[in-house]
């Protein structure tokens, strides 16, 4: 004997579910109106709709909003990687938290999942020859992206990309790189 159409299945369990719950407006979204309402109140006329091997209802994929959510995942992903990446190039807590919105103890967190060493203190300052190569470094990177001061994603990004180029913690790289702008030197 042929298995009950598993879809009016769902369908039903979803409107009984809503219907114990109040939620009339969401059977009537589905499609139900309100004679069909009724027969959801009779157990043998439910037991009929549940056994049913033919489908009697029907599904429609909002493509839209199906590729919205897919962006949604993808921004989600670029979010984890962009943190990780700023996590390995020794960022601050405060750093992450301020662009990225963490807690302490979810940056402590995410740290222990990469792997990370915990770190004591702050990382020391850059001594005069280091600021003089940053500086360097940095000249070159705005000649080349034209990076706009009050962008702060921007200017994250070149800290980042200036992290990596000299093997500093970033943490130190975006300290020195504000306070040269909040002295109004760059």
């Amino acid at each position: 004997m042929p298995a009950p159409h598993p879809l009016n299945q769902a369908v039903l369990t979803q409107a009984l579910h809503d219907l114990r719950n109040g939620q009339l407006h969401r059977c009537l979204e589905m499609g139900f109106g309100e004679h069909e309402l009724e027969v959801l109140k009779q157990p043998a006329l439910i037991a009929l709709l549940a056994n049913a091997q033919v489908p009697w209802c029907s599904v429609k994929v909002n493509r839209n909003l199906l590729w919205r959510l897919v962006g949604q995942m993808r921004d989600i992903a670029r979010e984890v990687d962009a943190i990780d990446r700023m996590l390995r190039l020794g960022a601050s807590t405060e750093l992450v938290s301020k662009h990225h919105g963490l807690t302490h103890q979810e940056v402590a967190l995410r740290r222990e999942i990469l792997g990370l060493p915990k770190r004591k203190g702050r990382h020391p300052t850059l001594d005069e020859a280091g600021e003089a190569e940053l500086w360097q470094h940095w000249k070159a990177a705005v000649a080349e992206h034209g990076v706009a001061l009050d962008d702060e994603d921007a200017l994250l990004e070149r800290a980042m990309e200036l992290a990596e180029s000299m093997s500093q913690p970033l943490s130190v790289i975006w300290a020195t790189l504000k306070n040269w702008i909040d002295q109004g030197l760059v």
